[in-house]
């Protein structure tokens, strides 16, 4: 995993952005981990965020607008895809307006199955035929609790849910 990957998982947890226990998620499904980029609220830490998202980016036009009125060609940006609800949601939105969906950038990738035995980033990449990048993944965060003593229980939980519900 590369440092970034790493700093990235560590500053989400010294965040309260991830965190462990039992969560039931918008898909409905009971998860060991929670992420919830809401808290990244206040400007040191948006700052970060947008320092990481920028390390994740490797294609694209660049620029960045939020808040703007749904025209052209909109970058969605969440937190996580699970199941796959909100981007779908979201690209509805999207295209009632007018608009349509240029990408997804998020900050983790669950790395969960979607509708069918894919996994919801693989589903929302070919179904709309537009990129999915994400900042880390679950692989990524399953590195990270290896390579911490402390976090055996964490990494336990987290391997049976993905044992369940990933691909």
């Amino acid at each position: 995993m590369s440092d970034y990957k790493a700093e990235f998982v560590e500053f989400a947890i010294d965040s309260n952005v991830l965190c462990f226990g039992e969560f039931k998620t918008k898909a409905g499904r009971m998860s060991p981990y929670f992420f919830n980029a809401g808290l990244f609220n206040d400007g040191d830490k948006l700052k970060r965020l947008g320092e990481f998202y920028a390390k994740a980016k490797d294609h694209g036009e660049g620029g960045t607008v939020v808040g703007a009125a749904l025209t052209g060609r909109v970058l969605i940006v969440d937190d996580v895809i699970s199941a796959g609800t909100s981007v779908r949601e979201s690209v509805d939105l999207i295209r009632h307006a007018g608009a349509a969906p240029a990408g997804v950038v998020i900050a983790l990738d669950r790395m969960e199955r979607g509708t069918g035995e894919k996994s919801a980033v693989q589903e929302v990449r070919e179904q709309y035929d537009i990129p999915v990048v994400a900042v880390v993944t679950l692989d990524n965060l399953v590195e990270f609790l290896e390579r911490d003593a402390k976090r055996q229980t964490e990494l336990q939980a987290v391997a049976g849910y993905r044992e369940k519900y990933g691909v």
